[in-house]
């Protein structure tokens, strides 16, 4: 950035200041640095880094630099360094996009406080937009959502809809919105096939009718009714469980759901609509009682609970590191079997007394990892429905189990080509047999080694990526991190908090 483009986008950003009433004070409070950096950007005497950039450019809701901007990010890693210090856990990634659909149930204000800033997010709040609906930032992490009377769906933002596989999760809000509407396939990660048929199968006990079409699910809305109904899911999936927990909401009625997933995102949900009204019994229980409440109108303000599998995340960059470093504010009831498998495997933690999330539900801990000597656990690790260990901090253990002194079986029955992506790992050092597209064997312990990987089109493997080169002597390259962005917000930022040396950068 030249000294004339420096100084350009310092009035800019002064003028979008101005318009927002704000201090240089509250600008910095909001981007967690200090008065006087704020004070140098204004006067284009403060490098700007594109992450910086976007950052300004989310909380104004403005363009700050308009040309020149390069479409790719990229991570540049420098390993080896042992990490200290501390890092909360921000909220809830699935429990974000399941609040953002279910808003649309409510004909008052909704108000999510810190809702994690990710791309996927950003994805669902532009549908929210595109049909009508007012979504506010208030300020870094926190959004106002009013709906209007009647949304657009005709005019729904397809390219962003297909960038996300949580469009799905809007069928529920929407079940008896129009008589007729069509929405576009649900896209994601690619994690093999993926069928949405349960969700069809939970929505037809409203009587919803869904035919497939070329890209589009064209949708017939359900006659209205008032009966009781009482159904079992054929998977215990999360995002099936709450698309019908959805559906059940906003229809007269009680509805019992078996087989329903217990898990944090789902808790999270029954939480959020229960200050609504709704009535739900059995939460955190694989059977959920609800009465439904049509017309709801309600002005709530609500806190989604920490992610366990940013949690995850976090301690896999301690151990894996060798690294004394306290994850703070972990959501223990969705972790206890993680962290018994790391102890079984000799990781020592120590793990704090419990208090509540902000939503006064969930029990959150902290947890500091130790430097150990990890060995490979006796039995093969998988994941299974909560209270199992989670399916998506599977991939964690593959780099963990390659610190370990022994060989790991790692079985990823959920996925089929998740496990295929581990595999890169091989790249770092790693070695990781291929048995099938579902298992793998580890071979530790590992002697990482830098080097340059394009991101895998899934966002765990990806993040493990990125985890495993803080572990590498020398300097690493991540290659276009959009994926781990759909998930993690400033996960790279946060982990130089403590210790990392990573940087953004673009071709």
């Amino acid at each position: 950035m030249t000294q004339p483009t420096a100084e350009n986008v310092g009035l800019l950003l002064r003028d979008a200041r101005a318009e927002k009433g704000w201090t240089q004070g509250q600008l910095a409070a909001e981007l967690g640095t200090s008065q006087s950096a704020v004070a140098r950007m204004e006067q284009g005497k403060q490098n700007l880094s594109l992450k910086m950039i976007e950052r300004l450019e989310a909380i104004f809701g403005r363009s700050i630099v308009k040309v020149g901007k390069p479409q790719m990010t990229h991570l540049r890693v420098e390993g080896g360094r042992t990490l200290a210090g501390a890092v909360d856990v921000n909220s809830s990634k699935n429990a974000g996009v399941a609040l953002l659909c279910a808003s649309l149930i409510n004909r008052g204000t909704t108000t999510l406080r810190r809702l994690a800033r990710i791309e996927e997010v950003n994805r669902i709040v532009e549908v929210l937009t595109s049909i009508g609906v007012e979504c506010t930032w208030l300020n870094g992490n926190d959004l106002r959502i009013r709906r209007p009377e009647a949304l657009d769906l005709a005019s729904m933002d397809v390219d962003a809809a297909r960038r996300t596989r949580s469009v799905i999760m809007l069928l529920g809000p929407l079940l008896d919105e129009a008589s007729e509407y069509k929405l576009p396939y649900a896209g994601g990660c690619d994690l093999g096939t993926r069928t949405v048929e349960p969700h069809m199968q939970a929505l037809r006990q409203f009587g919803l009718s869904v035919e497939a079409t070329s890209g589009f699910y064209v949708v017939q809305a359900p006659p209205e009714d008032d009966r009781d109904r009482s159904f079992v899911l054929t998977e215990r999936g999360d995002t099936v469980t709450e698309n019908a927990i959805m559906a059940a909401a906003h229809r007269r009625g009680t509805t019992v759901i078996r087989n329903a997933s217990p898990n944090y995102m789902v808790q999270d949900l029954c939480f959020y609509l229960q200050g609504l009204g709704v009535e739900i019994e059995g939460v955190g229980t694989t059977t959920l009682r609800i009465t439904g409440r049509p017309g709801i109108d309600v002005d709530i303000e609500y806190f989604p609970s920490e992610d366990p599998i940013e949690a995850m995340s976090l301690i896999t960059a301690g151990i894996v590191t060798n690294s004394e470093v306290t994850i703070r504010r972990v959501p223990i009831e969705f972790m206890e079997i993680e962290l018994a498998t790391l102890e079984q495997m000799g990781q020592q933690l120590d793990v704090s007394g419990e208090y509540f999330a902000r939503n006064g539900r969930t029990r959150l801990v902290d947890v500091t990892t130790k430097p150990s000597t990890l060995r490979a656990p006796e039995d093969k690790i998988h994941p299974m429905p909560f209270p199992g260990l989670n399916i998506d901090n599977l991939p964690f253990f593959a780099v963990i189990a390659g610190n370990a002194e022994g060989q790991t079986m790692i079985h990823d029955w959920v996925y089929e080509n998740r496990a295929i992506y581990l595999t890169e790992l091989n790249r770092l050092g790693a070695q990781v047999q291929l048995l099938d597209p579902h298992r793998i064997y580890v071979n530790g312990p590992t002697k990482w080694r830098a080097a340059e990987i394009g991101c895998p089109p899934a966002l765990r493997p990806a993040a493990c990526l990125l985890l495993a080169m803080l572990a590498a002597r020398g300097t690493s390259e991540l290659r276009n991190i959009y994926v781990i962005e759909r998930g993690y917000e400033d996960l790279a930022e946060r982990l130089n908090t403590i210790g990392a040396k990573i940087e953004y950068f673009q071709d």
